[in-house]
């Protein structure tokens, strides 16, 4: 018997020991999971989209990041029913993904042990203390409220002041007040409640929330988000935009813009009715718009690499 049960206890110990790596998604299987990625990546494997898209994607509606988003197979990548802080202003940002899950005392004290051993402190900062410049820290909170919240005003400072953003957080936030303090911290959140999320261990009867992801595909809404994804909130909503798709999506928001001025000055100017520009182009308006663009090329919001490359697509 005794034999058999320290057979037994060697998988045991294994699983615990790696679990502490589990819990944190490793470079690998990152990778392996964001194939369609083909740019730069952050020491984690995580997708980094550039910064120039990060600054252009400020510009994207909801609706032109949706269509070039469902045109491409991805139809459900937009999250509603949200508090906000800063409302009119725009979020966007690479996500770090977080996900916990209601607290159970022997996992919650296996994981914590685990983090104990590699430097960790609280749970609710291991993400946060992973952050960086353009991050927007995302997290599936599972909409834990009553002793629920992990994100107050201290840790919702250091947050911003690692990553200059807001966050998307699918749960409880206190200090909401002292939150909306922090000039920029545009975020997403469920609700408020004054209550914290206690730290103290697997025996507390009020623990409600345990670590179990960190940069691993975790759910906001009916949205399966990734690390990596970009972050677009404005509206009231969120849009998780798939890196490979990011500049896709930038790049036609930026088209339908330029169309867009063009077609309402030829309306002032008398040259085409509505009629005509709300609905699908004829050749000689098409053609028209490239001439337009060309002229007015060193005057249009928009990179003039951008409408280069449009031009170049077109033939006449």
């Amino acid at each position: 018997m005794i034999k058999y049960l320290l057979t037994f206890s060697i998988p045991i110990c294994f699983v615990l020991q790696s679990y502490g790596q589990q819990v944190q998604i490793s470079k690998e299987e990152l990778i392996a999971l964001t194939p369609e990625w083909k740019g730069e990546r952050f020491p984690d494997g995580r997708p980094k989209v550039p910064d120039g898209i990060i600054r252009r994607m400020k510009a994207v509606s909801v609706e032109e990041a949706w269509a070039t988003m469902s045109n491409a197979g991805y139809r459900y990548q937009i999250a509603e029913g949200w508090e906000t802080i800063n409302p009119d202003s725009v979020l966007v940002g690479r996500a770090v993904t977080t996900t916990f899950m209601p607290g159970r005392p022997d996992v919650w004290k296996a994981i914590d042990s685990l983090g104990k051993k590699e430097g960790r402190r609280a749970q609710n900062v291991w993400a946060v203390e992973m952050l960086v410049k353009g991050d927007v820290y995302v997290a599936d909170q599972f909409g834990a409220k009553r002793n629920g919240p992990t994100i107050g005003d201290n840790v919702g400072n250091a947050i911003f002041s690692k990553t200059g953003n807001g966050i998307v957080y699918d749960g409880a936030l206190r200090d909401v007040e002292g939150l909306k303090e922090i000039g920029g911290f545009t975020s997403y959140y469920t609700s408020y409640d004054p209550s914290f999320h206690n730290p103290g261990g697997g025996q507390n009867r009020d623990l409600t929330t345990m670590i179990v992801g960190i940069n691993k595909p975790t759910r906001i809404r009916t949205v399966t988000v990734m690390p990596g994804d970009v972050v677009l909130g404005k509206m009231g909503v969120v849009v998780f935009i798939p890196p490979h798709l990011a500049e896709r999506v930038v790049t036609t928001s930026e088209i339908v813009r330029l169309r867009d001025m063009f077609g309402h000055q030829r309306i002032k100017e008398g040259i085409y009715t509505a009629g005509q520009i709300d609905t699908r182009w004829s050749d000689e308006i098409e053609k028209d718009f490239s001439k337009w663009l060309n002229d007015h090329i060193d005057e249009l919001p928009v990179a003039k690499e951008q409408i280069q490359e449009y031009l170049k697509e077109r033939t006449w």
